[in-house]
C-alpha cells in the first residue's frame, strides 16, 4: 500500500468549503517557500483534497471534508525534493503537525485523533524494529568482508528471528485494537504477507462499527479475493 504512493499521483485539488470538518495547522521549521499538499487514496490513486503555497511564514493550514476517520498524507514539494510524504491518521476536528524543512519525515510530530495516538505509538515501537534491522544489515556486510561463514550462519538466525519478532508484533498490535481503524489499517499496510487464517482472525476480532469502516471494508475484500485465488 506504501509502494504506490510515488507511483499514482492525482493532482485534483478540491477546494476548500464550508462543509468541511477536519483542518490540519502545520509549522515546518525552515520552510520558507514551498507547497504543501493534504492528500489521501482514492482508490490506487493518491488525489490532492488541499493544498497552500508558502511564502516566508512556515505556519500553514489544510481543511477537507471526512467521512469517517483515514490515513492522510502531507506532502512537502521544494525544487528538487519531491517525494517527501507524512502519513498520518485523521478524524473530524483539527490535527496539527509540526516538522523541519532538513529532516521533514523523520521530525514529523503530529497530534489530534485518538486513531493517530494509537498509530504512533505502533510506528515509534516499529521504529525500534527498525533499528534493529540496521544494526544486523551492518554486521551481516562486515561478516561477507571477512567471509566469516560461521558469524553469516549465525546472523541469518538472528534475521530469521528478527522478522517473526517484527511481524508477531504487528499481528498482536492490531488484534488488541480491534475497537479502532488503526487494526485493519495494520494488516492492509504492514503484515503483505500475512495468511489467509490469520487475517480472517484479525478480521473477526474487529468490532461490528470497525468492520463497516473504509478499511474494514478493504480487509474484507482482500480476504474475499485471496480465498478466490
Amino acid at each position: 500500500m506504501k509502494k504506490i504512493i510515488y507511483l499514482f499521483i492525482l493532482t485534483t485539488i478540491v477546494s476548500c468549503s464550508s462543509s468541511d470538518n477536519f483542518t490540519l495547522q502545520g509549522n515546518i521549521k525552515g520552510l520558507k517557500k514551498g507547497t504543501v499538499y493534504l492528500m489521501k487514496f482514492q482508490d490506487t490513486l493518491l488525489v490532492t483534497l488541499d493544498s497552500v503555497v508558502v511564502d516566508g511564514d512556515p505556519n500553514f493550514t489544510l481543511h477537507t471534508n471526512l467521512e469517517e476517520p483515514e490515513m492522510l498524507f502531507v506532502k512537502l514539494d521544494k525544487k528538487n525534493n519531491t517525494d517527501n510524504y507524512v502519513e498520518f491518521f485523521a478524524s473530524e476536528g483539527v490535527s496539527t503537525l509540526n516538522s523541519t524543512l532538513k529532516n521533514f519525515i523523520y521530525d514529523a510530530e503530529v497530534t489530534g485523533s485518538e486513531q493517530q495516538k494509537l498509530y504512533g505509538e505502533y510506528k515509534n515501537m516499529l521504529s525500534e524494529y527498525e533499528n534493529k534491522n540496521l544494526e544486523l544489515t551492518e554486521q551481516h556486510l562486515m561478516a561477507q568482508i571477512k567471509k566469516d561463514t560461521v558469524a553469516l550462519d549465525s546472523l541469518q538466525g538472528a534475521f530469521d528471528k528478527y522478522l517473526k519478532s517484527k511481524y508477531r508484533y504487528s499481528l498482536n498490535y492490531a488484534a488488541t485494537h480491534g475497537g479502532s481503524e488503526v487494526a485493519p489499517y495494520i494488516a492492509l499496510a504492514e503484515m503483505p504477507n500475512a495468511t489467509i487464517k490469520v487475517l480472517d482472525t484479525l478480521y473477526n476480532s474487529l468490532e461490528p462499527k470497525i468492520k463497516k469502516s473504509k478499511y474494514g471494508k478493504l480487509l474484507k475484500e482482500e480476504i474475499t479475493k485471496r480465498k478466490a485465488e
